[in-house]
């Protein structure tokens, strides 16, 4: 009777220490598991940050004043407008639109 009172003694000791564990595991996965979300999340609320930033970089009236101020671009006209044909080919005869 003792061997068995032994026996079933340590089986008690290491289902304890096996529940203990897993509930340590449980805890510590949990913990990483919201880690993740969160960083998810602020990862969400920059990328969407960073689409309302590249959307108001791109306004057509943005483009057109970087163009004109730090490229020093302007409109083309008829007066400014060449056109290149290649060598060899019929000229074709092409209209300069206002």
């Amino acid at each position: 009777m003792t061997r068995l009172s032994i026996f079933l003694l340590l089986a008690v000791l290491v289902s304890a220490l096996a529940l203990v564990h897993s509930q340590y595991e449980t805890r510590r996965l949990f913990m990483a598991l919201e880690s993740a979300n969160k960083e998810a999340k602020r990862l969400e609320v920059d990328h969407d940050r960073l689409q309302v930033e590249r959307r108001a970089q791109a306004t057509p009236l943005r483009v057109e004043q970087i163009a004109r101020q730090q490229l020093q671009m302007r409109p083309a006209s008829p007066g400014i407008t060449q056109y290149v044909s290649r060598p060899g080919a019929a000229p074709a005869v092409q209209e300069a639109r206002p």
